[in-house]
C-alpha cells in the first residue's frame, strides 16, 4: 500500500503520470486538450512560486473573500447533547456565501495571467457556478455555466445570483440532468473553445491539474483553522475529529490539507458522503458504500458504477454532494487510511439541520448539514476533552425552497 508522505503537500503526491497511489487521478482526455492542459499544468507550476501571485491571491482572500472567517464553539449543541465539545469555521460567511469563492478567485486569476477572456464552469449546487460569476465580473471576464435542469429547479437563489453576475446559465437536459452531467457537457464545450477559454472545474475532480488547483485553492480553509486552533487551544487538541461532508470533496481537503502530516490517533478526518433517501437504493457515497474504481470526467476514481461498468444515477437532497464519483485525493486518503468516510442520509441531514438551527445562530445548507449530522451522532459517546470541528462551508438560504417543503419551515 503507498503511504502518504511527510512534509509534501498531497497534491504533489502523484507520480508521473498524474497517479496518486497508482491508481487514481490521472488525465484521461482527447488529444484536442493536451496542449492546453500541459500548457495550464506550466503556467500554474509557475504561478505557484511567483510572489506577486501569491501577493495577489491574499489580497483577494482577505479583502474580497473576506479571510479569515470564524471560527467558534458551538456552545449550546455541545450543552444540548453532552460529550465531546463541537466547534465550527463558518465558511460560509465567505463572500457568496461558500468555500467555492476560494477556487473561483484562483480560477480567475489564472485566467488573466493566460491572457483568456473567458471562463466556463460547471456547477451543482449552484456554488461553484455563483462563485464563478462573482469572481469573472470582479476580474472583467465573460462567464458561462453548465448546470444541470434538475439543479436549476431547487437551486433557484444561486442562479439567480449568476444571471445578476452577467453569467450565462446554460441548461444541461442529458442523463439525470445533475451536477456529473454538467461537468461532462462543461468539458466537451472547453475541447471546442480552449484557445480563447479558461476551464474551471468547480471542485477536487477532472484531469490531474484541475484536481491540484482546486486543492491548492481551498486550502486556504486549513490554513486559517490551524492558526486560530493554536490561537484558541495554545496547541493542536490531544483528540481533534475535523468532519466535513464530502460531494466531489473540495472542501473536505481544503478543510484537511494543512493537518495532513499529524498523527490519525490526535487529528481524524471524517468524511461525510451523501446517503441519498432513507427508502432508496441510489445514493452518492462511493467511498462509504465500496465502489470499484472507474474513469469519469478525465481521472480514475472509486464512481458508483453498474455491473457493465456503467455510472449508475445518484440521489441526494443535497445538489451539490449529488455526485457519483469523488476526488482522486479522497480515493488515496481511504486507500491510506487517514480518512475515515461515513455516509448521513437525507433524513439525517434534515434532522441535523433542525437541532443546529433549533440550538445555535447558525444557518448550515444541506451540504454541510451531512456533516452536523455525524457530529451529533457520535458526540455524546465521546469525553469532554474530544474537541469535534465541523466545516460550515455553505449557507442554507440557497436550500429554502426544499426545507420549507420537507420541513414545513425555513429556519
Amino acid at each position: 500500500m503507498k503511504k502518504i508522505k511527510k512534509g509534501i503537500p498531497l497534491i504533489d503526491q502523484h507520480d508521473s503520470k498524474g497517479f496518486w497511489g497508482g491508481k487514481f487521478g490521472g488525465s484521461f482526455i482527447p488529444e484536442t486538450l493536451k496542449k492546453p492542459i500541459d500548457d495550464l499544468e506550466i503556467l500554474f507550476k509557475k504561478l505557484r512560486k511567483d510572489k506577486s501571485f501569491l501577493k495577489e491571491r491574499d489580497y483577494y482572500f482577505k479583502n474580497w473573500v473576506g479571510s479569515p472567517t470564524s471560527f467558534i464553539k458551538l456552545e449550546n449543541l455541545t450543552e444540548h447533547l453532552g460529550g465531546a465539545q463541537i466547534w465550527t469555521k463558518i465558511v460560509s460567511e465567505a463572500n457568496g456565501g461558500a468555500h467555492k469563492i476560494y477556487n473561483a478567485t484562483v480560477h480567475c486569476l489564472i485566467a488573466k495571467r493566460a491572457g483568456k477572456k473567458y471562463v466556463v464552469g460547471d456547477t451543482g449546487a449552484g456554488y461553484a457556478g455563483k462563485m464563478l460569476s462573482m469572481a469573472a465580473k470582479k476580474f472583467g471576464l465573460k462567464c458561462k455555466i453548465f448546470m444541470g435542469v434538475k439543479d436549476i429547479k431547487r437551486q433557484k437563489p444561486n442562479c439567480d445570483a449568476m444571471r445578476k453576475n452577467g453569467a450565462e446559465i446554460v441548461p444541461v437536459y442529458t442523463g439525470s440532468q445533475t451536477l456529473v452531467d454538467a461537468v461532462s457537457e462543461c468539458m466537451r464545450y472547453w475541447v471546442s473553445n480552449c484557445d480563447s477559454t479558461h476551464m474551471a472545474v468547480g471542485s477536487t475532480v477532472g484531469p490531474n491539474i484541475f484536481v491540484k488547483i482546486c486543492g491548492w485553492s481551498t486550502s486556504q480553509i486549513s490554513r486559517e483553522l490551524l492558526i486560530q486552533i493554536e490561537e484558541e487551544f495554545g496547541e493542536i487538541p490531544k483528540k481533534l475529529k475535523l468532519i466535513n461532508c464530502v460531494g466531489g470533496g473540495s472542501s473536505s481537503f481544503g478543510f484537511w490539507n494543512e493537518f495532513m502530516d499529524y498523527d490519525k490517533k490526535q487529528v481524524e478526518f471524517i468524511g461525510v458522503e451523501a446517503g441519498g433517501p432513507k427508502k432508496s437504493k441510489r445514493h452518492a457515497a462511493p467511498l462509504t458504500y465500496g465502489s470499484k474504481i472507474g474513469i469519469l470526467h478525465g481521472a480514475a476514481q472509486y464512481v458508483n458504477q453498474n455491473s457493465d461498468g456503467q455510472i449508475e444515477e445518484t440521489e441526494s437532497i443535497s445538489a451539490g454532494l449529488d455526485y457519483p464519483g469523488i476526488s482522486p485525493l479522497h480515493c488515496f486518503l481511504k486507500d491510506t487510511k487517514r480518512a475515515r468516510y461515513t455516509a448521513a442520509n437525507d433524513e439525517e441531514a434534515l434532522k441535523a439541520y433542525e437541532i443546529v438551527t433549533k440550538h445555535e445562530d447558525l444557518n448550515p445548507s444541506l451540504e454541510p448539514s451531512h456533516a452536523f449530522a455525524e457530529a451529533i451522532k457520535v458526540a455524546p459517546k465521546m469525553s469532554k476533552d474530544t474537541i469535534i470541528i465541523v466545516n460550515s462551508c455553505g449557507d442554507a438560504h440557497k436550500d429554502k425552497d426544499i426545507l420549507k417543503q420537507r420541513l414545513g419551515k425555513y429556519k
